[in-house]
């Protein structure tokens, strides 16, 4: 079993490390506190651990069907440009005033992890055959699989979210400012994929 879940600590961190949505977030809302990031994974476990007892229990095939696909890439594509927007109005509240964005920790973790098409067919995909993998261990390998899978996910946006938050307070405020308008262009633009994505899939 263990060069299994050495495997996935690799395959994992890979792709916790991958610039997406949730990174993004991560590196928003680190500005109000070290412990962003743990939340943020936190609200990634509501999502992905029924979402890998499912493809476990044999329904990964159903988030390869199109028509789930197309439904997820328009609605996540929507809800990320939102996250986005939002971000970008808020940018000189945070970074001058201090003041917090219109959403929390948490809930981003929820929404940048359930909304994003793409987190849903690496699960349908690869993720499955990791699953797969660990399948003749039973149950421990189940539970295993989940501990060492979320635990690189949940250290890695700690770290960056610790890094962020002692840290930003050096950079200077234009530059602080010019990082929240990359970030929120950043969503923008991966919601603008997703939709993109989703009508090319229909087409």
């Amino acid at each position: 079993m263990l060069p299994i879940l050495l495997s996935v600590v690799v395959i994992s961190l890979s792709g916790a490390m991958a610039p997406g949505p949730m990174f993004a977030v991560t590196l928003a809302k680190s500005y109000k506190s070290p412990w962003a990031g743990t939340q943020i994974a936190l609200g990634h476990a509501v999502i992905e651990v029924p979402l890998i007892l499912l493809i476990y229990f044999g329904f990964a095939r159903f988030f390869e069907a199109e028509s789930v696909q197309f439904a997820l890439s328009i609605i996540g594509g929507g809800m990320i440009i939102w996250l986005g927007v939002s971000l970008f109005r808020a940018r000189t509240e945070v970074v001058k005033k201090g003041r917090e964005l219109p959403y929390n920790a948490y809930t981003a973790g929820i929404l940048t992890s359930g909304l994003n098409p793409f987190f849903l067919l690496w699960w349908a995909t690869i993720g499955s055959l990791l699953i797969m993998r660990m399948a003749p261990f039973g149950i421990t390998g189940l539970v295993a699989f989940i501990v060492v899978h979320w635990s690189s996910d949940l250290i890695w946006l700690t770290f960056v979210s610790m890094v962020v938050y002692r840290t930003h307070a050096l950079w200077g405020l234009r530059f602080q400012e010019w990082l929240f308008i990359g970030i929120s262009l950043l969503l923008v633009g991966f919601g603008v994929w997703f939709l993109i994505s989703g009508i090319i899939l229909v087409i």
